[in-house]
């Protein structure tokens, strides 16, 4: 992550806040799933918007995709990614817990993404004194260039972000998921100020 300068200290608590914020989606994912949720160690890496679809992985009808963006105070901001294979998205009406035709599929995936998407992000928040709002979660069409056309027409300019990906896999119904955090550059340096901050007080 050489390009957003980041210092060791400032790299290893980003990752303690990412994995305080991770833990506490999966617990509130079990306990509304009422099942045990593993977690696998995030990855955190530098990707470039014109790269970004390929480094994302998404291929033609490969996956349903949720996006939905976040912004806080000092320039923090960016994009949260749900993306689901159609093999998991099919359970997930028995997963929710919901009567066949309750809700649509698209209704259940947007669901189960705001829950991920904004237990995550508030406990992020929370630990760097900062609170989000959120756009409303948007249904992407599951095929590469109309998620790459979407991440184009994103409100933030950029040549980089900072790629946060977490996988939840809820082990009782062989189901997975993962969460993928896109924040721009500028809103990253933000960030390291706060996280200064934070370093100064230990």
């Amino acid at each position: 992550m050489t390009h957003f300068d980041l210092t060791e200290d400032q790299q290893d608590c980003l990752q303690e806040i990412i994995n305080v914020a991770m833990g506490q989606a999966s617990d509130q994912l079990a306990r509304y799933l009422d099942t045990f949720v593993y977690l696998k160690v995030p990855s955190i890496e530098q990707v470039s918007s014109k790269h970004i679809s390929d480094a994302l992985n998404v291929e033609d009808q490969a996956a349903a995709v949720v996006s939905q963006g976040f912004f806080g105070y000092e320039g923090i901001r960016g994009e949260a990614l749900l993306v689901y294979q159609p093999k998991d998205s099919d359970r997930l009406a028995d997963l929710l817990g919901y009567d066949p035709d309750e809700l649509t599929l698209e209704e259940q995936i947007i669901d189960l993404s705001s829950i991920l998407t904004t237990t995550f992000l508030n406990v992020f928040a929370s630990q760097i004194n900062n609170q989000m709002s959120y756009s409303a979660p948007r249904f992407l069409p599951s095929n590469k260039s109309a998620f790459s056309e979407h991440i184009e027409q994103q409100s933030f300019n950029w040549d980089l972000a900072l790629k946060v990906k977490i996988s939840y896999q809820v082990t009782d119904y062989s189901f997975n998921c993962d969460m993928i955090l896109l924040i721009p550059e500028s809103a990253i340096i933000n960030i390291a100020q706060v996280i200064d901050r934070i370093l100064e007080e230990y």
